[in-house]
C-alpha cells in the first residue's frame, strides 16, 4: 500500500505486532478452551458457515482452524455487507468462486438476507437430509463479526418455519469481541433435526503481519485498548489517503461550505450527542435529530479530509511528507468534530470519534483487503 505500508513499519510497528508476525497480547483464556472445544465438534459437524467481516474477507479468516474448515461443507458468509463497498464485492464473490468456494455476503440483521444464507446452507446439505436423521450446523469465525446477531436472526425464521421441542433461547450478543461465553447449541428445525452451534470466535494469538492485525483492530475484532485508538486512527488516515478516498466527497465539502456561508448569521447547533449512540442498538431506535446530528458529524469529518488532502502539495509515498499529513488531519478533525484543544487526551477522543463514525459506516462503505490476483 506504498505510503500507509511505510508508516507502519516507521511509526506502528513497535504497538505489540512485529514486521515478522509477532504476538498480539490478547487472546483470553475462555477463548483458548473454546478452541479446542471447536476441534472436538468439527468432528460432528456436516456443516460449518464461517462468518467473515466484509470489509476484511482475508484478515478475518481464522487462520487456525482453515486446514480442518477446507475438509468440511463450508459456506463463508461475509456479513455486515452494508458496511462493505459493493462495487468491490462482487469481485470477492468471484475470487471464492474461482476457489471452488461457497461464498455469501450478508447482513445478519437481516431476514431476508439470512434467508438466501438458509437456502444456500439446505442445498449444501440436500445429501446428508435424506440420509441423516439429524444434522449439526457450526458457525465459526473470529471476534465481533456478527456470528450471535446471525444466528439470532436464524432462530426467528426458524420458528415461523419449523416446529420446536422446546422453547428457544437467544445467543448473547454484544458490541464488544468475545462476548459469547460458552458453546452453546439450539434445535432450529426438525424432521430432519437441524442444530446451529454458537461458538465463540477465536482469533489466532499469531497475526502474521502488522497490517493485518491494524485491519482486525480497525474493524473490532480486536479491543482497541490493545492496539491503541490513536494508532488504529492513524492507519486508517493513512489508507484514506494512499487510497485517495477523501477527494471523493468534494461534494460533500462544497455543500457543507455553502451551507457555513447561508448561516454565517445563525446560531450554532450547541447539541452535544454521543458518538457511541451509533453502536448497534436492539432495543430502541435512535432519536431522528441525533441522526441528523450524526450525519452532519460525519460530512464535517469527510469535508476536513477532503481539504487537508486536497490541499495537500507533498508525496504521499514519501512516509514522512505522509506523517506531516496525518498531523494536520488531526487538527481538522479535533475542529470538525469541535472537541476543544484544551481538553485532555484530546487526540484520543479525536480517535475514538473518527473510529466510531467509520464502524457505523457513517463515512461510506469500505473494504480494507485487496483481492488477490487470479492469474497468480
Amino acid at each position: 500500500m506504498g505510503g500507509a505500508g511505510k508508516i507502519l513499519k516507521k511509526g506502528l510497528g513497535e504497538m505489540g505486532f512485529t514486521s515478522g508476525g509477532g504476538n498480539i497480547n490478547w487472546f483470553p483464556g475462555h477463548m483458548a478452551a473454546a478452541t479446542r472445544a471447536i476441534n472436538a465438534r468439527l468432528k460432528l459437524a456436516d456443516l460449518v458457515i464461517e462468518v467473515r467481516d466484509s470489509r476484511i474477507p482475508l484478515s478475518s479468516a481464522n487462520q487456525d482452524l482453515q486446514p480442518r474448515l477446507s475438509t468440511k461443507r463450508r459456506v463463508i458468509a461475509l456479513n455486515k455487507k452494508d458496511l462493505a463497498n459493493p462495487n468491490i464485492m462482487h469481485k470477492w464473490v468471484d475470487y471464492f468462486s474461482s476457489c471452488k468456494q461457497d461464498c455469501l455476503p450478508i447482513n445478519a440483521h437481516s431476514r431476508s438476507s439470512v434467508q438466501k444464507l438458509l437456502e444456500l446452507v439446505e442445498l449444501k446439505l440436500k445429501e446428508k437430509i435424506a440420509k441423516e436423521p439429524t444434522l449439526l450446523v457450526m458457525v465459526v469465525g473470529v471476534p465481533n463479526v456478527g456470528k450471535s446477531a446471525l444466528i439470532n436472526c436464524i432462530h426467528q425464521i426458524a420458528s415461523s418455519r419449523f416446529p420446536v421441542q422446546e422453547k428457544k433461547k437467544r445467543a448473547k450478543v454484544g458490541p464488544l469481541p468475545g462476548v459469547t461465553q460458552d458453546i452453546a447449541g439450539f434445535k432450529i428445525a426438525q424432521r430432519p433435526s437441524i442444530y446451529v452451534l454458537d461458538t465463540p470466535g477465536v482469533l489466532v494469538p499469531s497475526i502474521p503481519d502488522i497490517e493485518t492485525g491494524l485491519k482486525l483492530a480497525l474493524s473490532g475484532s480486536v479491543k482497541d485498548s490493545v492496539v491503541g485508538e490513536e494508532r488504529i486512527a492513524q492507519y486508517f488516515l493513512a489508507v484514506l489517503n494512499t487510497r485517495q478516498t477523501p477527494l471523493h466527497w468534494r461534494n460533500v465539502h462544497n455543500n457543507n461550505t455553502l451551507k457555513e456561508m447561508q448561516n454565517e448569521n445563525g446560531n450554532d447547533d450547541k447539541r452535544d450527542y454521543n458518538l457511541k449512540d451509533l453502536l448497534p442498538k436492539r432495543r430502541t431506535l435512535p432519536v431522528a435529530s441525533n441522526v441528523h446530528y450524526v450525519e452532519g458529524v460525519a460530512r464535517e469529518v469527510q469535508s476536513a479530509l477532503y481539504s487537508t488532502l486536497s490541499e495537500f502539495k507533498g508525496d504521499l509515498e514519501d512516509e514522512n511528507q505522509l506523517e506531516i499529513l496525518i498531523e494536520e488531519q488531526f487538527v481538522a478533525l479535533q475542529k470538525a468534530l469541535k472537541i476543544s484543544s484544551k481538553a485532555t487526551e484530546a487526540r484520543t477522543m479525536v480517535s475514538k470519534k473518527f473510529l466510531t463514525l467509520f464502524r457505523a459506516g457513517k463515512l461510506g462503505p469500505f473494504i480494507l483487503d485487496d483481492v488477490p490476483n487470479l492469474e497468480s
